[in-house]
């Protein structure tokens, strides 16, 4: 097996270019065994994936991270591949910023996933007109000094902001915001930025909660609650709604497709692939599908998309381009990234 491409961050720390995302654990997918899903994670980390995407409010996902990694430490061998956690911390929108607090949930982080220090904090904040958000920030990277953070992130800030926190010398190694062939709107300022600044895109939304695959190339709309049946279907489905339409989709699936049998793999890492070669962009975040059937060819399909084997040619790219070109600009019916959380 073909060893999973990695990416340094600006501290120094290694990730795989395909993260395994932990969202499915916050509820909002269906019922989840935890004890299940500690046991399928090993599948992952089995093909190369070590690094995890997870947060302080995905449900139980910090404690089935810090009982995976207490797993896995009683069963490697010396010289076995490292795992990587990246978690985030999603602060209330009321009560203080001070050291305390923010101390608090980092240390609260760290007992629920079993780790002395935390790989990554990727941060997130609701309104931008309330510059706690600039406090926060400010401890946190006293936290890193101290040893208790190795890489300081993002969630879902804009350009604008990025652009005044750094201002502050405060060193951010990566943003997570939402990139994929339906929302490109990293490309208008935030690539350019992130590349000046040593700041790595980590994308989420890439295979729009599965509506990029063959299981759609074909059928009819889905419209209701018990056909977009978990929160990334529905919520990409209104992304989908914003870009364009279903007819416009379907172009889309259907080019994908030539595409993917043109280098014998799938629409989804054709999808993934076009991201991957993105400028600035570090990673891709693909959900992890644990004690979900089909998680061997889940796993086989992110492996192929960071495969040197697989390289998407001017043609296809043109041809995909093609059809994106025709939607909706996203930038002005939303905003930069993550203004759909502050709109």
């Amino acid at each position: 097996m073909a060893a999973v491409p990695t990416v340094k961050l600006s501290g120094g720390l290694k990730i795989c270019r395909v993260l395994n995302g932990l969202w499915q654990l916050s509820g909002a997918h269906g019922t989840v065994d935890e004890a299940q899903a500690v046991e399928d994670m090993q599948a992952y980390v089995d093909a190369g994936l070590t690094t995890f995407d997870l947060a302080d409010h995905y449900g139980p996902a910090e404690e089935v991270f810090g009982a995976f990694s207490r797993q896995l430490k009683s069963r490697s061998s010396p010289g076995s591949a490292p795992l990587q956690g990246l978690t985030k911390w999603v602060p209330g929108r009321m009560g203080g910023m001070d050291r305390k607090v923010v101390e608090r949930a980092i240390r609260r982080s760290m007992t629920r996933m079993q780790v002395e220090s935390l790989d990554c904090v990727q941060f997130h904040w609701w309104d931008y007109r309330d510059k706690r958000y600039l406090e926060a920030l400010g401890h946190l990277a006293d936290l890193q000094q101290d040893g208790l953070i190795r890489e300081l992130s993002l969630t879902n800030f804009d350009t604008q902001r990025l652009e005044e926190i750094t201002s502050r010398g405060i060193r951010i190694s990566s943003n997570q915001v939402q990139y994929s062939l339906i929302d490109q709107r990293p490309a208008v300022r935030m690539e350019e930025f992130c590349l000046a600044h040593d700041i790595k895109l980590l994308t989420y939304g890439t295979l729009a909660g599965g509506l990029l695959s063959e299981r759609y190339l074909g059928k009819a709309e889905p419209k209701s609650r018990l056909e977009l049946y978990t929160a990334s279907l529905s919520k990409y489905k209104k992304m989908i709604d914003t870009w364009g339409d279903w007819r416009l989709f379907q172009d889309l699936l259907a080019t994908l497709e030539t595409v993917a049998k043109g280098h014998d793999c799938s629409v989804a890492s054709v999808a993934t692939r076009f991201i991957l070669d993105r400028p600035a962009v570090g990673g891709v975040i693909v959900g992890c599908r644990l004690g979900i059937a089909g998680a061997e060819q889940h796993i086989s399909d992110s492996l192929l998309s960071c495969s040197p084997e697989l390289r998407l040619t001017a043609e296809d790219s043109a041809a995909i381009q093609a059809v994106t070109q025709r939607s909706g600009d996203l930038m002005a019916l939303i905003g930069d990234c993550g203004d759909e959380y502050r709109n």
